[in-house]
């Protein structure tokens, strides 16, 4: 098992919201979580989008994970068009396209939200 996996499965199970919501709280680690998803082994790339998810997708993220990915909107939307697409797989696929929704509302400007 990877480590990312392992740290996925750690973050995501129900017990453990408060360490999760500390964790996507960082925007160190969502800086570390962005890089892996450029790694060339794509198991890596693939655990890496497991927990990018997670930090997109919070409702109530904090002020500066919500400005990075504002920030970084267009290069992300750019870079998941691309991401894995030889995967069959329909819940990523899902997925993705959920994420996809998500960073596009968010480079929208706070007026038009």
């Amino acid at each position: 098992m990877l480590p990312l996996q392992l740290l996925g499965e750690l973050l995501l199970t129900p017990g453990n919201v408060e360490p999760m919501m500390r964790y996507i709280a960082d925007v160190e680690h969502l800086k570390l979580i962005m890089n892996l998803l450029r790694d060339p082994s794509r198991s890596i790339q693939y655990e890496a989008f497991h927990l990018f998810k997670v930090f997109v997708a919070n409702p109530a993220k904090p002020a500066p994970i919500a400005e990075i990915l504002s920030k970084n909107s267009e290069r992300l939307l750019r870079f998941l068009s691309d991401f894995q697409t030889d995967r069959e797989d329909a819940e990523f696929d899902s997925e993705k396209a959920l994420l996809c929704r998500v960073l596009a509302e968010s480079a929208k400007p706070a007026a038009t939200k």
